[in-house]
């Protein structure tokens, strides 16, 4: 099951929990623009090809710009065995809306 979080417990998380690792699934143009801190940045587009380097033992937690391409991601990740999946609710933009930090 594909769990969902809001920006505002991922903020409190971030930087806490060792075994969680923040996934942001845009694209090169986007993450350039903005992407949360501490974030691994693996575009959807090479998801396929790249899901080897996350670890199956931590919890991933999705964020894409709204949440859509994140929770395609995270069923690939279920389908290849990954089970500790959670989706960002609202991704980047409901983060950029609270305020947090970005690196840009």
């Amino acid at each position: 099951m594909i769990k969902s979080m809001e920006v505002n417990e991922l903020n409190e998380k971030l930087g806490k929990e060792k075994n969680l690792v923040l996934v942001d699934v845009r694209e090169q143009a986007e993450w350039d623009e903005a992407h949360i801190p501490g974030a691994v940045f693996i575009p959807l587009s090479q998801l396929e090809a790249r899901f080897a380097e996350l670890p199956k033992d931590k919890a991933l937690i999705l964020q894409c710009r709204s949440g859509k391409r994140s929770m395609n991601a995270a069923t690939f990740l279920q389908e290849q065995g990954y089970s500790d999946l959670t989706n960002l609710e609202g991704g980047i933009m409901a983060w950029m809306d609270e305020g947090f930090d970005v690196i840009d």
